[in-house]
């Protein structure tokens, strides 16, 4: 079968329906020539004669296929659409994502380096004394300790040797503000270490980071082990 399009189809539907119209008028008992529409309904009714009776219901499918799949490019441009928008907001999530990371891994840079300046410090740079008030001391220590980080520090030192520079354990030996043993493993950051706490301070710090990380780290091991 050649393939009809659908307008053709339309059209001799119409064609037909205007011949069915004409052979009425005749029949009431019109008389005379035939009118031109007539003319042409004679004439376009050959149409019918392209779209045999039991082929007219695949023309009908074929329309509907049509429409079926007009349909389906306008959903797959809308599905793409849609897609392309996602994408488009996803993206732009992601760059703020990683720009609010690059940021925070900036500040955390910064807080690093001005931790390390702090532990960096010399024991050198607070004056000698004679002896050390705990409130001396506890100054000392926040001049070296990360702010972040000194109540961890401030803990384990309460728990270790109540902030007592010269404190010994009778029955180990542990020594200082941190109960180190033995208490001249400390001279690693200080030949002074029995006498001055900022040199304890340096050591205790060193110990905590090299160890557990942080103080606040070791203060968790301390918690769950009474020791560190």
């Amino acid at each position: 079968m050649s393939r009809i399009s659908v307008r053709g189809f339309a059209v001799a539907s119409a064609t037909a329906v205007t011949a069915v119209g004409a052979v009425t008028g005749v029949a009431s008992g019109s008389t005379g020539q035939p009118s031109s529409d007539a003319e042409a309904t004679a004439s376009d009714s050959m149409l019918l004669a392209d779209i045999p009776t039991g082929q007219q219901a695949q023309v009908q499918t074929a329309s509907l296929t049509q429409q079926a799949d007009a349909q389906a490019i306008a959903a797959d441009a809308s599905a793409k659409k849609d897609a392309e928008e996602s994408a488009r907001k996803q993206a732009a999530a992601d760059a703020i994502a990683k720009q609010e990371a690059a940021q925070k891994a900036e500040e955390a840079a910064k807080a690093r380096k001005e931790e390390q300046a702090k532990a960096s410090r010399s024991a050198s740079s607070f004056a000698v004394q004679s002896s050390y008030t705990v409130a001396q001391i506890q100054a000392m220590a926040r001049q070296m300790v990360a702010a972040d980080q000194f109540q961890c520090f401030s803990n384990i030192v309460d728990h270790e040797s109540s902030w007592n520079y010269r404190a010994v354990n009778a029955s180990s030996g542990a020594y200082g503000l941190f109960q180190a043993l033995p208490g001249s493993k400390m001279s690693s950051v200080g030949s002074d270490w029995q006498t001055n706490p900022a040199t304890q301070i340096k050591w205790g710090l060193n110990y905590m980071n090299g160890r557990y990380g942080s103080p606040c780290q070791a203060w968790s091991f301390w918690q769950a082990n009474s020791w560190y």
